[in-house]
């Protein structure tokens, strides 16, 4: 069978959940199933549920992991849904790898390529918004906003100018063809002058920020005894809301700042943060895969009550 992805951080997933050697492991992004086929490779006696809204990736991991037999449950849906619907399950391990998979960037018809003759960046092909609608229809308001919160473009309001422009004369319907206006504005010299404007424009298309903090929401309130919870992000603006919320679940006095005593009980943790800082690609996995510059792993243990 061709592989046509390389995991990011694949050494790293593997040792991060090692130790767990029962019940569930949730891999909330299956994608071409390369993180979810080592763990079931190492970790022999645990079970795992596969989790994708992309049919065309289920598809892929269906035939690639089918020597698994029973031990894989196959999920088709958003990741933002999947923890309420097996918290019955003993899930002792979390691990999504949040962004664009390979398969989506590599195929030019989906729309995520700067090349692309196609607009659309949409995940999930059956949802309505897709990157046509937002740059074609969207008010010059609204695209200054997402460009400004979601790709921190310096010039964003000569971005949505020149869209707004361009547009007027003709809808923009290629991938293509919005990466050359984004050329027109100046920016970082580091980076493709369209990366951080496809960024603000996935995000908004695929409600990247959103699932997130809803994904988190969920394992908070799953009240787990014991699971490691594993998130690879790719882009500042997840990495912080993870590391926020990994601060909030590690506290155990969750009082007012302007209250003089706790008043909450003081036992509110649930759990404890394991990585201090993000865990990054080796140099030698930057060679192999040059995806794997921007993630960052950050892993937080669940300790409930009874598994204090």
């Amino acid at each position: 069978m061709n592989i046509p992805h390389i995991p990011v951080l694949l050494e790293e997933v593997k040792k991060v959940f090692s130790t767990v050697s029962e019940g569930v492991i949730i891999d909330c992004t299956l994608g071409y199933g390369g993180h979810s086929e080592v763990l079931l490779e190492q970790n022999p006696t645990i079970k795992l549920i596969g989790c994708d809204q992309d049919e065309e990736a289920l598809a892929f991991s269906k035939k690639r992991l089918e020597r698994f037999g029973e031990r894989v449950i196959f999920h088709h849906g958003n990741f933002s849904s999947v923890i309420a619907q097996y918290a019955h399950l003993p899930i002792r391990g979390i691990l999504a790898d949040i962004g664009v998979s390979s398969l989506q960037l590599d195929k030019k018809e989906r729309g995520f390529a700067f090349d692309s003759e196609v607009l659309d960046m949409r995940m999930n092909p059956h949802n309505t918004l897709s990157a046509y609608e937002v740059v074609n229809h969207y008010s010059q308001e609204q695209l200054e906003f997402i460009f400004r919160e979601y790709g921190e473009i310096h010039a964003y309001q000569k971005m949505a100018q020149l869209i707004c422009e361009a547009r007027l004369k003709a809808p923009i319907t290629s991938a293509k063809e919005l990466s050359r206006i984004a050329q027109k504005v100046p920016g970082k010299k580091s980076i493709h002058p369209s990366t951080l404007l496809f960024q603000a424009i996935r995000i908004e298309v695929n409600n990247e920020l959103g699932v997130l903090t809803q994904l988190l929401e969920s394992i908070s309130k799953a009240e787990f005894t014991q699971c490691i919870v594993g998130i690879i992000s790719f882009h500042s603006l997840e990495d912080r809301i993870v590391k926020q919320t990994f601060k909030l679940w590690s506290q155990n006095c969750i009082c007012p700042p302007h209250v003089m005593r706790c008043m909450c009980g003081n036992n509110h943790a649930l759990g404890k943060i394991i990585s201090k800082k993000p865990i990054e690609a080796t140099s030698s996995e930057l060679k192999k895969n040059p995806r794997s510059r921007s993630a960052r792993l950050r892993v937080f243990e669940i300790r409930g009550k009874d598994g204090r």
